[in-house]
């Protein structure tokens, strides 16, 4: 019996349509071989959501996303968008996009695969055989917390505040999610915090421990964020998962994407309790190559793969994605991000016409 899905897709800004429509043909295809029914339908987020709304995210993209079994979104932003105020550039809509669905958990996997290896800027020996998953806590922190603001004291001098907060159950909640991925993986967790001078931290850190106590199989390390960012970079093969807050998160991640060779590569989760999930490469817009035919396509390629792992409960589905992206690397096919000598150079629309003669 075929299996119906609806899908919203978000192609947002700068290169996202172009590796949108990457993504899309090769569902469509997977969809077709497997016996799926994929149904999409397209929203507005982010700087074009601006444009043609003064919202970056309009209420029907909400409200669409919301009745939706799983969200693709692309990329979001550009210097076009940062002289707008707070309340309509492209990143407030991303965040209440995560808020308003309940996205507490976003997944982020670092694997460096082996024919990307000396694409990578560090040494082979550093990083052969990575494969990390960072799991960022989403709808709380320093991004969230309140009071938060620009205002003007007495004296007339502006003053910017932000507010770093988290309640037992947010960390309960991210641990949790923490715990199990973990258990999945090679039963190794490290919780990253800033506990010597922060309170925050030290209440996080408290709680992640207590919460270990229910998982005895997974091995639980504490570390400094900066010490955890400079030990990604010394010899990142010691992480197998790591958990952090929102803040700490959006840092490590970004560094464990690098260690990869091309943050082009890297796709994402963000998970709620029930919510419709939201799958997104890690990369942004890149404004500068946008309308190029120069953008590398794997990573929206791979969210997609993750959306049907983790969103639609089709692992057969995202096995064949992922082979299929295997297939064009053994092949020697590159974009510019993640060119190397003797390879084959393409851009965006060739590598999908690679990925979908793969999936034949």
């Amino acid at each position: 019996m075929t299996q119906h899905y609806r899908i919203t897709l978000l192609p947002g800004d700068g290169i996202g349509p172009e590796i949108m429509a990457v993504a899309v043909d090769v569902l469509k295809l997977v969809a077709r071989q497997l016996d799926l029914y994929l149904e999409f339908q397209e929203a507005l987020i982010g700087g074009a959501a601006s444009d043609a709304t003064g919202n970056p995210l309009p209420e029907e993209t909400l409200e669409m996303c919301r009745k939706s079994d799983a969200v693709l979104l692309a990329a979001i932003g550009g210097y076009k968008w940062d002289p707008l105020p707070r309340h309509q550039r492209p990143e407030t809509g991303l965040l209440a996009l995560r808020a308003g669905l309940g996205l507490f958990a976003n997944l982020r996997p670092a694997q460096v695969l082996p024919q990307l290896v000396d694409a990578s800027s560090l040494k082979r020996e550093v990083v052969e055989g990575v494969d990390i998953m960072v799991i960022r806590e989403l709808t709380g922190g320093i991004y969230f917390g309140k009071p938060k603001g620009i205002f003007e004291t007495e004296s007339g001098e502006k003053r910017g505040v932000n507010t770093m907060v988290y309640s037992e159950s947010e960390i309960d909640r991210i641990g949790r999610v923490a715990f199990e991925t973990a258990r999945k993986r090679r039963k190794k967790l490290c919780s990253v915090d800033k506990a010597n001078v922060l309170e925050v931290s030290q209440l996080w850190r408290e709680r992640i421990t207590l919460l270990s106590k229910e998982y005895p199989d997974v091995e639980l390390s504490h570390l400094y964020v900066d010490n955890a960012a400079m030990q990604l970079v010394r010899w990142p093969k010691q992480f197998d998962t790591i958990v952090t807050g929102n803040l700490f998160g959006d840092i490590l991640s970004d560094i464990a994407a690098m260690l990869t060779g091309s943050i082009g590569m890297l796709p994402s989760a963000s998970l709620g309790a029930s919510a419709p999930g939201v799958f997104e490469p890690v990369h942004g817009s890149a404004p500068d190559i946008a309308n190029q035919d120069k953008a590398n396509p794997l990573a929206q390629v791979l969210s997609a793969a993750m959306m049907l792992r983790y969103g639609l409960n089709q692992p057969a589905a995202a096995d064949k994605i992922e082979q299929a992206v295997l297939k064009v690397l053994d092949a020697g096919y590159r974009t510019a991000d993640i060119m190397s000598e003797g390879m084959k150079l393409v851009g965006c629309r060739a590598m999908g016409e690679a990925l979908l003669e793969a999936l034949q």
